[in-house]
């Protein structure tokens, strides 16, 4: 069975649109990231994550580009990776980015839909969703370093 429990935005400054998010709907940041694609923040309200994201490559943005703003994609916690690839795969879904990790660590395995949406799948999970909707830590695999303080040198203000 597959959940919706994860949301991402692409949009100039993840940390003031975070701050907005806490502000305003009371989520707690679970998170940062800076890899060498992407910078951002991780809110989560207890059942939902959310990756609030500034792409610093156009490919890893995907076909709308890194200076797109607004809904990036949304992922869904599968309990078998390999029968819900199949699954998209059947549906039309085509592979776009990742793969699942044999060690158990974190990971995404990307699809567009047949609209050219993407999609995540994991099994195992996002930090801060929980997969029965109680709220409760169910497990999640956290992210590979929760105090990472992104360099936010890279954003460009006044957005």
């Amino acid at each position: 069975m597959a959940k919706l429990r994860h949301i991402a935005l692409s949009v100039p400054d993840p940390w003031a649109t975070a701050q907005f998010y806490m502000n305003a709907f009371g989520m707690k940041k679970v998170g940062e990231v800076d890899a060498s694609f992407v910078l951002g923040v991780y809110l989560s309200d207890g059942v939902m994550n959310m990756a609030i994201l500034k792409f610093k490559e156009d490919h890893m943005a995907g076909p709308r580009g890194k200076e797109w703003v607004g809904i990036h994609h949304f992922g869904f916690w599968v309990d078998d990776i390999k029968m819900a690839a199949h699954k998209l795969e059947g549906a039309g879904g085509v592979h776009f980015a990742g793969e699942a990790k044999e060690d158990n660590s974190f990971y995404e395995v990307k699809y567009m839909d047949p609209n050219g949406i993407m999609v995540d799948i994991t099994a195992n999970g996002w930090g801060g969703a929980s997969r029965d909707g109680s709220g409760r830590d169910d497990g999640a695999k956290k992210l590979d370093n929760p105090i990472l303080a992104a360099d936010r040198s890279q954003l460009v203000t006044g957005h």
